[in-house]
């Protein structure tokens, strides 16, 4: 098997490449980045990713990191499955989300997974209330956003599935342990209970950590 995924798959940027992969049938490795014992900062590691970020992918010398590059190159192995639109239009779109992804949403969902989860699994310190306090005001305004949005779409991006799709949603699987001020968001709940019930959305859930590489 050539295709490797290097990842901490409790992590939902992590999660997203796994689910988008095992939802294409994309043959593929698991390699275990294993986070807690600094295995982002070793040498073999940063010779892939000089940023020690996960994921990474690996594939016969090509080597990509950032999750939503990592997601666009998945989907264009099976173009057939409509992850990624053929028309170019179709495509900005798919483009727009996964940029607001990485401008605004991805770091928002994040000041809750670092302050509730991270601190208590590596630091064992406490939630910074200012940090807690920013972090909802900025998930009220982007979260707005994409509610009002998704108001008559079944997708992110219409009727279909895209990888917007998997890039937005992948943060909510952690939702009730970083407590995401989510309650006032009816059509954000609805879209993530959809894609919950696909198969690979199971699949990855259930996946079993690997063993470190």
């Amino acid at each position: 098997m050539s295709l490797k995924l290097h990842v901490f798959p409790l992590s939902p940027r992590a999660f997203k490449v796994m689910a988008a992969a095992n939802h294409l049938g994309v043959d593929h490795e698991l390699c275990f980045v294993d986070l807690g014992k600094g295995g982002h900062k070793n040498p073999k590691f940063l010779a892939l990713n000089p940023n020690g970020k996960m994921p990474v992918l690996e594939e016969d010398g090509f080597v990509l990191w950032e999750a939503n590059a990592i997601l666009g190159y998945l989907a264009s192995k099976k173009p057939q499955s409509g992850l990624m639109p053929e028309d170019a239009r179709g495509r900005a779109d798919v483009a727009r989300w996964l940029f607001w992804d990485m401008a605004h949403w991805d770091s928002t969902c994040a000041i809750f997974i670092f302050e509730r989860m991270v601190k208590s699994f590596f630091t064992k310190e406490t939630p910074d209330p200012a940090e807690i306090a920013k972090g909802e005001e900025r998930f009220h305004q982007f979260a707005k956003v994409l509610d009002d949005h998704l108001k008559g779409r079944k997708y992110v991006c219409g009727d279909k599935l895209t990888i917007a799709d998997f890039a937005l949603a992948a943060p909510l699987n952690v939702q009730e342990t970083a407590q995401y001020p989510l309650a006032p968001y009816a059509e954000i709940s609805r879209w993530y209970a959809s894609l919950t019930a696909l198969p690979c959305w199971r699949k990855t859930l259930a996946a079993k950590v690997p063993a470190a590489a």
